[in-house]
């Protein structure tokens, strides 16, 4: 098989111009439930990206999976190039990027089921732990290994490779109706805790028996990190200036313009994203597979740095393309591939949060968030696995999930107490756009609307 560099300098040869991506994928995995193992593997993969420019300012994406032969590449382009003759000129059309080269020469980095032996040795205890209480678990590891390399007719030559890995856990009950769930995040697979995942899961499980009912109303709650990172998720994917400027978005100022600058709340959090973040690095330059909101085609292979979105609780910058910045004369600020929320008064884990807490309620995951109001950011969904009742410091039971009405930028307002930051995984990380570190929150007046949310 061809090299990547072949791949994209092949690309390249043909006549245009053009931006190539080269994305090379490795994942070893498993799989688990009925306290047994119920699959693994690894699957390696190679996707071409090609982003073919036409005079006047037009455009054309194509993309391929597979072995990408010559002829396969080839293709690729030409079909690049006709689509990009039939497009409408790109309004956010720049020169790309000065030309410049970052570990060009370096082959793709792969794993191996090997990857996780350390998970596999911990799962047959974990297994054996289960069965002795009558509790079931199941889950999902994986380490995954993504190279990409990006190239371009202008002389972009760039290479970086981003390993990571997820560990989600869920445990049921010995009567099965209670479950709880714990997820991480990780680069080493050696960071894999799948012991202490169970231990948390198991403690839930033990204050679920203790059954609660709780009727629709607002309270003061205790938000998990992985609830944290899904609201501020949905909140930066919000934060888009153009759209901003447009109006109707939870961003825009209510006489035109934008909220930058604007105070969100009084807890000091700042939310920033940093290529180099210990433990959350990641592409440290943009790349766009596909033109959209915030993502501009043309501003592929633009070096990245530290961002801060929110700063000391005041909106301090949304995601700009090159474009949209020299529009509106501010600095260019794309998305960056992690998020970081910290408060300069941040003390104690999600566990000290409880035992500072007099009354009120735990919830330690949320799913199926989906906006609502894009004016307001408000979204609906439902707790997952139960909330769990907080008296005089402890978790005294736990009452069925119920959904909930929440804007992530408006609760910010209502924050009380918070956490010390950590990773955490959101618990809809499918896509896994971002990779997060939160602090647990205690936010008042937290709604909670309907009971019977399954």
């Amino acid at each position: 098989m061809r090299t990547p560099q072949d791949v994209a300098e092949s690309a390249l040869a043909e006549p245009g111009d053009r931006v190539v991506i080269v994305d090379e994928t490795s994942t070893a995995y498993l799989r688990w439930a009925g306290n047994a193992v119920t699959g693994n593997g690894v699957v390696h993969s190679r996707a071409l990206t090609v982003v073919e420019s036409a005079p006047g300012a037009r455009i054309g994406v194509v993309s391929r999976e597979g072995a990408l032969t010559g002829d396969a590449v080839r293709a690729a382009v030409e079909e690049a190039r006709a689509t990009a003759r039939r497009a409408a000129p790109a309004s956010d059309a720049l020169p790309l990027p000065d030309a410049w080269e970052r570990q060009w020469s370096r082959p793709p980095t792969g794993t191996s089921i090997g990857a996780l032996a350390g998970v596999v040795a911990q799962l047959a205890e974990v297994f054996d732990r289960a069965r002795s209480r009558g509790d079931s678990t199941s889950g999902y590891a994986e380490h995954r290994v993504r190279t990409t390399y990006l190239a371009s007719t202008s002389g972009l030559r760039l290479h970086h490779a981003q390993p990571g890995g997820v560990l989600d856990l869920t445990a049921h009950g010995a009567d099965r109706t209670a479950s709880a769930w714990a997820g991480s995040e990780w680069t080493d697979p050696a960071e894999a805790d799948v012991l202490g995942a169970q231990a948390a899961t198991t403690a839930r499980l033990d204050t679920a028996s203790r059954r609660a009912d709780l009727s629709p109303g607002r309270y003061d709650v205790i938000l998990a990190p992985s609830c944290v990172a899904d609201l501020m998720t949905h909140l930066h994917r919000a934060a888009d200036l153009r759209e901003a400027l447009d109006g109707g978005t939870v961003f825009s100022g209510p006489d035109g313009g934008t909220r930058l600058g604007e105070r969100l709340t009084d807890a000091r959090l700042t939310l920033a994203s940093d290529p180099a973040e210990p433990g959350l690095g990641c592409l440290p330059f943009t790349v766009v597979h596909a033109p959209g909101p915030g993502s501009s085609c043309f501003d592929n292979g633009t070096p990245l740095r530290r961002t801060e979105w929110l700063r000391d609780g005041a909106l301090a910058n949304l995601v700009t393309t090159r474009h949209a910045a020299r529009a509106a004369g501010l600095p260019h600020t794309p998305r960056i591939g992690n998020l970081v929320l910290s408060g300069s008064r941040a003390d104690g884990t999600l566990e000290d949060l409880v035992a500072r807490t007099d009354h009120g309620l735990l919830v330690t995951s949320l799913w199926y968030l989906r906006e609502v109001d894009p004016s307001r950011l408000l979204l609906t969904g439902v707790t997952r696995d139960g909330v769990h009742v907080v008296k005089g410091g402890e978790v005294v039971g736990t009452a069925p999930d119920l959904r909930f009405e929440e804007s992530p930028v408006e609760l910010l307002a209502r924050v009380s107490e918070v956490g010390r930051t950590g990773p955490a995984l959101p618990r809809e990380w499918g896509d896994r756009e971002f990779r997060t570190a939160m602090p647990a929150l205690r936010v008042e007046g937290f709604a909670l609307t309907s009971t019977g949310a399954g």
